[in-house]
């Protein structure tokens, strides 16, 4: 098959659960088609990522995308006449659909793989938009009429990643203000509608967990969600083992980090709930003990916690994004994920397995993976007991040798690429 990838994140460095989803499932669908990559492009992605793209691609084509407060509030505005999510206006660019457009018109393409919620638009319009070539108007979904043109035209496969609604709805729950806590209930229930007509307009939907699938078929009429259940697929996050191996250690000092963007507002909500309310219980109990932050564009609020005169500033570094982690994770006992909002499923779980780090984390935190908690994982909700199991692994060496061993052995039994990854057949075999 020739599929057009279509991907919000350029999928590399691996940097982000994002791009780590959908650098792996284009390295599994490149095994066995031919795949056209078209990603937007921020300022900071560079020549030599896309060429490394290339490498296993038939063809790679970028858009630039630049964010902008004027543009954000323009999106705001044109969703309160339209009725669509405002994140979805605000990814609609022009230059995007007029590139693929193009490249639809100069050749065939037997699929179109939209990675994550904001590229589906461009899939559907390029349904539409050959249907109209053709002189086919597009036919409601599930009619003769529909099945016919749809062995006419591409097949249409949406990976959500996660049910977005449902990370934006609680989000909502830890604003603070009643302003910002309206805007994000008013986003996640036009998230809602828009994810419910995109479980009826895509011939397959693939989430991350099974709780994601089961909240976008619960958006659907009960009868509707049952005739639809076939068109899902869970596929995790995963990750390439093969490739990183367990990081040698230098923890001498009890040093805690948290790695992860830190411009994703449940990653800062998270954060600031482990430095203010859970390092202060910890910080009695682990003489020398550090909290370091790693992660692009942290905000003022987390900059904010090692200010000079702050009074957690002996105890917190930020360090903002880290190209090469691997010095600042071998230094570290604990990795924390204090997470009280998200949806989908972690992928910097994984990550600390493989590098060999134990991990404490929210209920929320580990949602959607498979965990043993006490033998790979510790769960802690509240903050004395988040503090309480942090202390454990910082002064028990047994506890976070079985934790590091465990962790390692799991990620490569049941979150490696290369084993799970090959489900995608079943999905991508029309044309074969």
């Amino acid at each position: 098959m020739h599929i057009l990838f279509l991907t919000q994140l350029l999928p590399y460095p691996l940097v982000g659960g994002a791009k780590i989803r959908a650098y792996y499932v284009l390295r599994q669908l490149t095994q066995q088609h031919r795949v056209t990559l078209v990603s937007f492009v921020r300022p900071d992605d560079r020549p030599e990522d896309v060429a490394h793209l290339r490498q296993f691609c038939a063809a790679v084509h970028t858009v630039p995308l630049r964010r902008a407060r004027g543009k954000d509030a323009q999106s705001f505005l044109k969703a309160c006449v339209t009725g669509r999510p405002a994140v979805i206006e605000r990814d609609h660019v022009r230059a995007m659909v007029g590139l693929l457009r193009w490249l639809v018109g100069q050749q065939q393409f037997d699929a179109i793989h939209a990675d994550q919620t904001a590229m589906a638009q461009y899939a559907l319009h390029l349904r539409q938009w050959l249907a109209r070539q053709t002189g086919n108007p597009t036919p409601a979904a599930e009619t003769p009429a529909a099945k016919t043109l749809a062995a006419e035209t591409p097949l249409l496969v949406l990976d959500e990643h996660n049910a977005l609604f449902l990370v934006v709805r609680r989000q909502a729950a830890y604003e603070s203000g009643w302003a910002r806590r309206w805007l994000w209930r008013w986003e996640a229930k036009r998230l809602a509608g828009y994810e419910a007509s995109l479980c009826l307009r895509f011939d397959h939907i693939l989430t991350v967990t099974s709780a994601d699938q089961a909240a976008l078929l619960a958006l659907l009429p009960p009868p509707t969600a049952a005739a639809r259940r076939a068109h899902f697929r869970v596929l995790p996050i995963c990750v390439d083992p093969a490739v990183q191996p367990v990081l040698p250690r230098h923890d001498e000092t009890p040093q805690i980090v948290h790695l992860g963007t830190m411009f994703w507002p449940p990653n800062v909500e998270g954060v600031l709930w482990f430095a203010r309310e859970i390092l202060p219980r910890i910080i009695p109990q682990a003489p020398g003990v550090r909290f370091v932050i790693a992660g692009k564009n942290p905000p003022p609020s987390i900059h904010d916690l090692s200010a000079p005169g702050a009074p957690l500033a002996d105890y917190v570094r930020v360090t903002g994004f880290v190209a090469d982690p691997a010095g600042l994770l071998s230094q570290s006992r604990v990795f924390v994920v204090p997470l009280k909002a998200g949806g989908g499923m972690r992928v910097k779980i994984l990550d600390a397995w493989q590098w060999g780090l134990p991990v404490v984390s929210t209920h929320i935190g580990a949602e959607g993976i498979d965990v043993q908690p006490g033998e790979n994982i510790l769960l802690a909700d509240d903050p004395a007991d988040f503090a309480a199991a942090v202390v454990r692994v910082l002064n028990d060496d047994r506890l976070a040798q079985r934790l590091r061993h465990n962790g390692r052995g799991w990620v490569e039994q049941h979150y490696d690429w290369r084993q799970v990854y090959p489900q995608l057949s079943a999905i991508y075999s029309k044309g074969d």
